[in-house]
């Protein structure tokens, strides 16, 4: 009978995982007040306000070890309002309202129809960049906030043409569930904000916003600072319904009164339709351009 050795390169602790999984509790230390428990699977210490710097260092590495084992590298970030529905039901609340007679629920039936167009808009952008991207050297994914709204609009699109896409969550005092068409192991929930937005930007080629509220003006302008004070590289950032921002942000009156300088002006720029938006990041980075015009002879042409 011979010996049978463990491989030469085999480990010589147990993994966490494995010491977990084995550890049988005693009947007298099983209790809830028992300290007994390893620390790491201890959720009641592991969410003490003394573990913050640890529960923060968890969530900046989970979505990046996920992504990185997927091959996810290149990301288009789309953001917008979560109150933006498809034109069929915006049609649908205005049809109803109308019957009511309401004047009030006719005029927000109306604003809805209005905005639905940006719902169907980010929806065929982010299927233009999935099918777009595919052959890319490096396939370039959607990521949105995994909430409804543009949100949803954006995983719609992507999953429209069978292509994967990327949902951070947020944890809200009213519950946000994650849109149905995000790729599930794509899909990810955040308690801290901070980390939240710092992955919407740690793999971003583009920023393209949609009109929305507080919540996406804050990703906007901490995009636009980053940019603006050299701490992200330069990317196209791209706001989709020119009325609605200069309604929304009198950007020359900045400039006017020295607030900001007149070529800041360049960091963004107006775009009106999906094609429109997928021109101006082709032009940016050539992703339509002859494989020579991009790839390693450019200098020939």
């Amino acid at each position: 009978m011979t010996d049978k050795h463990p491989p030469l390169a085999a480990r010589n602790f147990p993994t966490a995982e494995e010491e977990a999984k084995a550890l049988a509790r005693t009947s007298l230390y099983a209790g809830p007040e028992s300290a007994y428990r390893l620390a790491f699977t201890d959720t009641d210490f592991l969410l003490r306000e003394e573990l913050r710097p640890v529960r923060m260092q968890l969530e900046l590495l989970k979505p990046e070890m996920v992504q990185r084992e997927l091959g996810i590298e290149s990301t288009i970030v789309i953001f917008g309002s979560a109150r933006v529905v498809p034109s069929e039901r915006a049609l649908q609340w205005l049809e109803d309202a109308r019957a009511t007679d309401d004047e009030t629920a006719i005029r927000r039936a109306e604003n809805h129809v209005a905005m639905s167009r940006y719902y169907d808009e980010a929806r065929r952008f982010a299927a233009l960049v999935t099918e777009r991207s595919t052959d890319l050297d490096t396939p370039v994914y959607v990521v949105t906030g995994g909430g409804p709204g543009i949100m949803e609009a954006g995983n719609r699109g992507a999953h429209d043409v069978g292509g994967k896409s990327i949902g951070l969550n947020i944890v809200l005092p009213h519950e946000q569930a994650p849109n149905d068409y995000i790729t599930p192991e794509l899909c990810f929930q955040f308690h801290y904000f901070a980390l939240r937005k710092m992955h919407f930007l740690m793999r971003s080629i583009a920023l393209v916003c949609f009109p929305g509220g507080f919540g996406t003006l804050d990703e906007l302008f901490e995009t636009i600072t980053l940019v603006q004070t050299g701490k992200s590289r330069r990317l196209p950032i791209l706001l989709f319904g020119r009325s609605f921002w200069q309604r929304l942000i009198d950007f020359p009156y900045l400039v006017e009164t020295g607030m900001i300088g007149a070529a800041d002006l360049d960091l963004f720029r107006f775009v009106e339709t999906a094609e429109e938006a997928w021109e101006a990041l082709s032009t940016y980075y050539g992703f339509d351009l002859p494989e020579t015009q991009t790839g390693e002879f450019a200098d020939d042409i």
